[in-house]
This record gives C-alpha cells, structure tokens and sequence, in this order.
C-alpha cells in the first residue's frame, strides 16, 4: 500500500498536466474551428482585397488580436492600408448590344486597352466596311506570323479603320481567351480616336449567324485602383529585435480577379484552407505567445491582405512598418495549412536563409510527420517580400489539393487536428530560438513565385516584383553567376520580351521560359528608365 500511494503521488502531477495539455488542445481545436468557419463563411463573399467582406474579416482579426492582448500596430489602431493598381478596368457603363441583345461585359466583350472612350452605333453589313459605321474585323482572315504579338495586330487594324473613318471596332473569331484579353488591360498604351472592342467566341456566332446587325457599343473605363488592408498586432517585450509572424487573409471573392481556377463558377470562393486556417494559427499563436515565458523577443503578429494580387500587403508592410524591418530576428509565414495529410506530409520552405535553421527544424517537428524541405527564401506566399529585406524566413504549407482556388475550399474540409500540431511545432521552433541570438541571415537560389502551367528546366536568374502592373516582368532582384547578371540585366529592368516571345506578365515570362533548355542562347529586351536594351544571354 506504501509502494502504491507513493506510485500515485508521483503520477498525480503527470496526470494533471496531461489533463490540462488536452483541455489546452480541445479549446484551441475549438477556436481554429470558429476562427475559419466565420472567415470562409458567404457573409464574408470571399474576402477580396477592398471589398466589404475583406473588411469584415479584418475587423474580425482586430478583435481577436485586442482580446489576446495585443498591441495596435496598423496605421490606425490594428488596421494598415495600403493601395494596389490594377491598370484599366471595365466601367460599368460600358455596353454592347448586337440586334437588341445584351452582352456582359468581361465575358462576351472586352473592350480593348487603346480603346477611346466613346459609343459608336450603326446598322452594319457584316462583310461591308464603310466610313461613318462601325466596323467589323473577322480575325480568321489576318494573316498572323507565329510570333505576332496579337494586340498589336488589333492595334494596327483598328488604328487604319479610323484613319478610314470608321466610328468604332469589333474585332471577332480571335483565339484567345476572355481571360488573357483581360490581361491586355493592364497594358499601359494610348488611345485610339474611336472605340474598339474584342467579343468572344458565343458573341462571335452571333455575328457570323446574321447578315444585318443593328450594334449599339459604348466603353468606359474605371480607375483600376483599390484599397487593401493589413491588421497588425504587437507584443512589446523592450526587447531589441522582434520576430514576425504572418499569414493572408484575402481570397478571391467571387472570381473577379481572375485568378480562379473553376473560372465559370461564379459563386463564393470560400478560401477555408487559402489561407483562413493561416490567419486563424496565427491568432491562436498570439495567444499562446502572449500567456508564456518566451520574452527575450518582442512579437509582430501581420495578417496581410493583397496577396492573392501579387504580395501587394507584405511587400508594402515591409516597407511602411511601424517596427525598423532592420530588427527582423526572423519572419514565419503560414499559408494553406490545413490540410495535412499524412501522405504528402508538411511543406517547410526558407530553411537555406539562416545557417541554424536544418538543425532547429530536425530538433522540432516529430518524426511521425512526414515533411519536404526547399532552401529557397522566394516561393508564391508573402515571406518572400522579407527575405527580399534580408530577413530569415520559414514558409509552412501543408500542400495544394483539388479545391485550390475553386468554391470548394471550405470550412469542413479541413483538418483541424492537423493543423493544431502544426500550431504546436511552430510554438516549439520559436521557444527554442529565444535562447539564441539574433538568427544570420543568408541568401538562397531564387524560385519563382508564381502560379502556371509553365514547366521549365532553366533559370534567367531575377527574381520579379510580384506588384509590378504595368505590361513586362520587373526585376526586383537578380541572382549573383546567373544568365542574367552575366548578361548585364540590373534591378528595376523591365523584361518585354524574351527571344522571340512578348512578355506583358509573370505568366507570359514563365511561359517564354518553359521553352528554352540548358545551354540555349537567346536575346533579352528590357525597358531601362527611358530607352530600351538588348542582352544576350546563355541558359
């Protein structure tokens, strides 16, 4: 009897601290569980950067942040505002109408970018050019070389139809998709005297189908500028350097921006996984980090919105912080972690920025949890806006699955479990750095950030601004004994063309270079200040 009350008085702490580490555990799954649920609910619409919904989400973050006792870091209180460009958009005046049907713009017509404008109506005979009317160009009957940039061609035409008096364009049967037109606008080029359109393929049946047309078009265009917004909370421990810890929390809203991959489905995209169920770790962590010990370091807790954009909140935030980014110990960032499956494991990116981060990383996550490692400190997330500051990064991702980007990313799906002991090893990594000092920071192979279909054996060797709107791909940075830095290109070069390819974004450029191998040589153009500069370069 001795033996066993002396057995029980040496479990009794154990038991009692595995009770509480459960209760711990069961509150945390709980508030993971609500924190997604009501950021990936409809009332939120998708939460795209400067809508309503992106900013019912950040006052929802700059609750929670105040109930965990944070402090307000934002511009004003929790809340940093930042602007994005977008190039043209489609007013919504703009209008097409051919024999008395209506057509929706941005699907059936797009106005083209060096569009006046204006509105042009006429009866026209579709195979009839004549001055005074509007005109209509069957693209089929061009004479296209296998490298024409197809925009030029409707700009050459259509400037021509108004040197011959022709009130206004419609360019139909063209090949691309409503999708890359939309592109187009970002396009920075003068307009025309007259307005020009391009209809789609369902708009261009209509067209080839009726001998006579009544059209009635009108174009306007709007500022393609919106407001973002970042929410930002601060724990001050007078402590001299400061760790950051971030994750997105806009999504796509309804498609508009193009950027969904179920493009014909206009509904909610509801982004459980991308990235509520970062934004709601991060929340969690701020808790947990706010109750502990851990004091050597004070802590930045961001949660940035515009990412889906091109990085625009982290890239401003870095530069417009409230805390010197020169006191950055080390940023993580969290984006889609909740779906860990132990199959494919957990995704740790940024471990080649600091010199201790493969055998802190060895030292913290367990060895049940299957896990894939990348040097780089770039990648498609905003972690990359600081390692471009020279700060180490971690980027956490439990990996791409069948709803990205779609409808169907909700908040059912995912694996709150799995994402509690992600919270956990992330806990543990930033417990066992505040006994060391400030982390050296180290630079890595570039990758690029973006998402393509693009396949590619060979690297130019830039690293592109992911905010730049204007038409080329600017270098934000060039990576030292590279094909680029050999050849002469410098940051803040604007790259317009790569061979013989056209390059107006980041997906033409990948593009361009899926279809180049090692040892291939090539020409560079790039944009520098207010002339134009030729490279050539050796993959």
């Amino acid at each position: 009897m001795k033996h066993t009350a002396c057995l029980l008085a040496l479990l009794l702490p154990f038991t009692h601290q595995l009770n509480a580490q459960k209760k711990a555990d069961r509150k945390t799954l709980g508030n993971l569980q609500a924190h997604i649920t009501f950021l990936a609910s409809d009332k939120l619409e998708g939460r795209r950067t400067g809508t309503p919904g992106e900013q019912l989400a950040a006052e929802y973050i700059s609750a929670q942040m105040k109930l965990a006792g944070l402090t307000p870091k934002g511009d004003s209180g929790y809340l940093q505002t930042f602007p994005v460009s977008e190039g043209k958009l489609i007013a919504n005046t703009s209008n097409l109408t051919v024999n008395k049907i209506t057509l929706t713009p941005g699907e059936q017509f797009i106005p083209l970018p060096f569009s006046a404008q204006k509105s042009a109506k006429g009866d026209v005979l579709r195979e009839v050019n004549e001055p005074e009317n509007i005109w209509l160009f069957n693209v089929k009957d061009f004479e296209m070389q296998p490298h024409a940039d197809p925009l030029e061609i409707y700009r050459q035409n259509a400037r021509e139809a108004a040197k011959a008096g022709a009130t206004g364009v419609i360019f139909y049967n063209g090949e691309e998709t409503p999708r890359e037109v939309q592109k187009w606008l970002a396009i920075p080029v003068e307009p025309l005297s007259i307005p020009v359109i391009w209809v789609n393929g369902e708009t261009s049946k209509l067209l080839s189908d009726a001998e006579d047309l009544r059209i009635n078009m009108q174009v306007n265009f709007a500022s393609g500028r919106r407001t973002g917004t970042n929410v930002v909370g601060y724990i001050d421990n007078k402590a001299a350097n400061t760790i950051v810890i971030g994750a997105h929390f806009d999504h796509l809203g309804h498609g508009e921006d193009h950027n969904s991959l179920a493009p014909n489905d206009k509904t909610i995209h509801h982004g459980a996984d991308d990235n509520a169920s970062g934004t709601a770790a991060l929340l969690e962590l701020a808790k947990l980090l706010k109750a502990s010990r851990l004091q050597k370091y004070n802590y930045l807790f961001v949660a940035f919105s515009g990412e889906e954009l091109g990085l625009f909140g982290s890239k401003y935030f870095t530069e417009h912080s409230s805390v010197a980014p020169t006191t950055f110990n080390y940023m993580i960032n969290m984006d889609m972690i909740g779906r860990l499956d132990p199959a494919k494991g957990l995704q740790v990116g940024g471990i080649g920025t600091s010199p201790v981060w493969p055998t802190l990383l060895q030292q913290t996550i367990p060895a049940d949890i299957r896990t894939t490692y990348d040097s780089s400190g770039t990648g498609p997330s905003d972690h990359t806006s600081f390692y471009l500051k020279n700060v180490p990064v971690l980027f956490f991702f439990t990996g791409t699955h069948s709803d990205y980007h779609k409808p169907s990313d909700e908040a059912a799906k995912i694996n709150y479990a799995g994402e509690l002991s992600v919270i956990k090893l992330v806990y543990t990594l930033v417990e066992k750095t505040n006994s060391m000092d400030k982390l050296a920071f180290t630079r890595t192979r570039d990758k690029q950030a973006t998402t393509t279909s693009a396949r590619f054996t060979v690297t130019l060797g830039i690293m592109p601004d992911y905010t730049y709107q204007k038409a080329g791909v600017r270098v934000d940075g060039v990576s030292d004994n590279k094909p680029a830095s050999k050849a002469g290109i410098l940051t803040n070069d604007v790259i317009v063309e790569l061979g013989t390819h056209t390059i107006v974004n980041l997906e033409d450029y990948m593009q361009a270079l899926s279809t180049f191998k090692k040892g291939d040589k090539t020409t560079v153009k790039v944009r520098r200040e207010d002339s134009e500069k030729v490279f050539d370069v050796q993959f």
